[in-house]
């Protein structure tokens, strides 16, 4: 986000405000989730930085917040990515035209801009990008007319075309007429009524209610999320009641649990009160769901394979929310499988795809809904403990876990293209093959060079000859061997 202030004294008054409320915010940290390689280019970082030209006069730590030109330069390459930790800019001048940041979605503007400046101004969040659903312009300044003005002058649109207040508030009722229908045979009065406990019980209950079928999930999805893009521009205005806030909370607050559930992080809880927002947080951890932070956090003390992990699922009683979190996790640990050994990552892909499908096809019969939806979250569960068992099976062959993957795409190819060959010469082949990759693994640059596959190639042809593996020459058991390879070399190389 950025905030655009009138003047430098503001803007620093601003800083200093922020800052006493969030110290945190001024300390240096890496962004969240970096590679290796991301690491080397995003450098740690403050979360909240001011973005101006230093003045001879300013005071000495103000002087020295600011930095020099090349300082300014790395600002502006790292509030370019998305993975810096650099999240909030306050400018006075600097960043208002001519700066493109696609991902950034909130601009504060208290200050005086007109015409053409004012449009590129709030241009600054109109860029489309994945997962981003609006731009946010919030104005402290009273600028509505200057930009009713500006966009008539360089745009050609008439002031009645901006979507304005009372348009958004017509929204908002209609979709909560909507939601109404859909939770018509739901009792939510503990949520408004009730204690803290009985609120969270309720959020998660009502979750459920919502996931009954996959056609009322996607309805009720796409309904909150035009209710919350609706609120977002009418959320001060005096035509929505208490009632009708503290109902599009309650809402937005099981939506950003499915959505937590299906999609990653939840939404931007912004336009929430707090109260709300801890009550989703609580919601989010009862009951074992705090599970699926750890699936989207890469937590490396959890160990996702563990049996004290998934007893952990296992205490989540509610089915749907249980399959969600099993299918997150199957997803996860299958794609992890799948970069040594992607003959059998492949085949236990295949088979959560069939559990989705069956998943998704449930249907609206609350008589014995919750006992179908039992035997799939057990049929999930049965599905990961395979994947378990597969995962640790290398040791009963007696080599290493990388060994097994290509010991599996050799049974693998014998099966399929049905010739028999002896399980003690498969090991020892196994063996072989791996170090062979291995050694072209060690080459940094090996995904631009053709030198080295095609001495990767040569090498898997002659040992596979001297070990007579296929007895019959094919190319397409080749084929098969050197994709695995290639596979196992592009996510064991140095550079990973």
């Amino acid at each position: 986000m950025i905030f655009v202030c009138s003047s430098r004294p503001i803007a620093y008054s601003l800083y200093k405000e922020i800052i006493a409320l969030r110290p945190e915010w001024a300390e240096v940290h890496e962004g969240e989730n970096l590679t290796e390689k991301e690491k080397k280019e995003v450098k740690p970082i403050e979360k909240i930085k001011m973005v101006m030209t230093r003045n001879k006069d300013d005071e000495k730590t103000l002087y020295d917040l600011l930095g020099t030109k090349d300082d300014r330069k790395e600002l502006d390459r790292q509030f370019k990515s998305e993975k810096s930790n650099f999240k909030i800019a306050i400018v006075v001048d600097m960043w208002l035209t001519g700066f493109d940041v696609p991902f950034l979605d909130t601009i504060y503007i208290d200050k005086p801009i007109q015409q053409h400046s004012l449009i590129q101004t709030i241009s600054r969040v109109n860029r489309v990008y994945e997962g981003k659903e609006i731009g946010l312009v919030v104005d402290y300044i009273g600028i509505k007319s200057n930009m009713n003005n500006a966009l008539a002058k360089y745009s050609k649109v008439a002031e009645d075309d901006f979507e304005d207040t009372e348009k958004a508030v017509i929204i908002v009722k209609d979709q909560l007429d909507l939601l109404a229908k859909l939770f018509h045979k739901f009792d939510n009065s503990p949520y408004f009524k009730g204690s803290s406990l009985q609120q969270l019980d309720c959020l998660n209950r009502a979750t459920e209610h919502i996931q009954l079928t996959k056609d009322t999930e996607k309805r009720f999805m796409g309904i909150a999320r035009k209710l919350r893009s609706a609120y977002s521009l009418c959320c001060s205005s005096e035509a929505i009641s208490q009632e009708e806030r503290d109902t599009i909370h309650y809402y937005l607050a099981i939506r950003a649990i499915i959505h937590k559930l299906t999609k990653g992080d939840a939404p931007d809880a912004s336009q929430m009160n707090e109260a709300v927002r801890k009550m989703i947080e609580e919601a989010l951890i009862s009951e074992g769901i705090e599970e699926i932070f750890k699936l989207d956090k890469n937590d490396p003390n959890t160990d996702i394979f563990s049996d004290d992990y998934m007893a952990k699922i296992d205490k989540i009683k509610l089915p749907n929310t249980k399959i969600k979190l099993l299918q997150k996790l199957l997803a996860k640990a299958i794609a992890e499988f799948k970069k040594t050994n992607k003959i059998k990552g492949v085949d236990f892909s295949n088979k959560l795809k069939k559990l989705i499908e069956l998943y998704n096809e449930r249907k609206d019969d609350i008589a014995f809904a919750n006992d179908v939806l039992n035997d799939v979250a057990e049929q999930f569960a049965n599905l990961f403990k395979e994947l378990q068992k597969e995962r640790n099976s290398f040791a009963d062959l007696g080599i290493d876990f990388e060994e097994k993957a290509f010991y599996d795409i050799l049974k693998t190819i014998a099966q399929k293209y049905n010739f028999d060959y002896p399980e003690d010469k498969l090991i020892t082949l196994a063996r072989a093959v791996k170090v062979i990759v291995d050694d072209k693994a060690k080459y940094t640059d090996w995904s631009q060079r053709d030198d080295i596959k095609a001495e990767l190639k040569v090498d898997l042809i002659l040992t596979l000859a001297d070990y007579g593996y296929p007895p019959v020459t094919q190319d397409e058991v080749f084929k098969e061997i050197f994709e695995q390879a290639e596979n196992f070399k592009k996510h064991h190389s140095p550079l990973f």
